[in-house]
């Protein structure tokens, strides 16, 4: 296995001093065209702009990014591997998921990671088996890839009632790790010393995603600096940056944030 070509690229977007802001632009292949993802080149091109670690993109994206600049000083790309119903099932429970693409044509479009989702508490052991074995398949491809996997973990369904309850979040966290995760993205529990709990007891580094954008640039930052002190490796953060009315000011304050004094999680 190529465990160099994972340490390699995982250098180019993890910190050993600071947490890494990963941008989430992949919404568009689940939620269609949402606000702030109209213009995906120009968006694209600010992420760059603003200094983000790496950005998140569905294979249809990657073109916008390869347009973008200054070369030299380019962000991580993070190459979206599949689909899923599970946030939009709603009350129906109809959970699917699918490859879309290969780890290999991830590193044909020169992605430095990819991702898939994890999704358990639907009820449906069918669909979770997939989910299993869908996962499985990935993070051996890309151990003979030497391509970092990084798993989005999340607990949906009718079984669940809470979806940032720490016992979730450690369920699947931890799942995803023992099927080869080198880096996980999940939901935050709500606060930092629940959270603190579920980076310390997953063996892999847990960037945090932030979730549907519900307040100002004030409460964003407040999340961060409260991630900031859980130990996790890093945030993604999606709706909560690309729909800001400052986004240049706004990842540029995140970064700050993330510099600062915070538990590190031992990689």
């Amino acid at each position: 296995m190529n465990h160099y070509g994972k340490k390699i690229r995982l250098n180019r977007f993890l910190h050993p001093d600071r947490g890494s802001l990963v941008v989430a632009f992949d919404h568009p292949l689940v939620h269609g065209p949402i606000p702030g993802t109209e213009d995906p080149g120009k968006q694209i091109q600010r992420f760059v702009d603003a200094g983000a670690d790496a950005v998140l993109l569905n294979f249809g994206m990657i073109g916008h990014f390869a347009q973008a600049g200054p070369a030299g000083n380019m962000p991580a790309l993070i190459a979206r591997l599949d689909w899923t119903t599970a946030f939009t099932a709603g009350a129906s429970g109809s959970f699917r998921s699918c490859l879309v693409a290969r780890a290999e044509d991830a590193v044909r479009c020169g992605a430095d990671a990819v991702i898939t989702f994890l999704v358990i508490g639907t009820g449906d052991a069918e669909f979770e088996r997939g989910e299993i074995a869908r996962n499985a398949k990935v993070a051996r491809e890309c151990e003979r890839l030497g391509l970092p996997l990084v798993v989005e973990s999340v607990a949906r369904g009718p079984q669940v009632q809470n979806p940032c309850d720490p016992k979730w979040l450690m369920l699947h966290t931890r799942m995803a790790a023992e099927l080869g995760a080198d880096l996980i993205k999940t939901e935050y529990s709500g606060d930092p010393d629940s959270m603190r709990t579920v980076v310390r007891s997953c063996p892999v580094p847990i960037l945090v995603l932030g979730g549907s954008r519900s307040g100002s640039d004030e409460d964003v930052l407040r999340v961060a600096r409260d991630i900031a002190k859980t130990g996790a490796a890093g945030v993604f953060f999606g709706r909560n940056v690309f729909q800001a009315e400052n986004m240049l000011r706004l990842i540029q304050q995140i970064r700050a944030v993330l510099a600062g004094p915070g538990e590190k999680k031992r990689r």
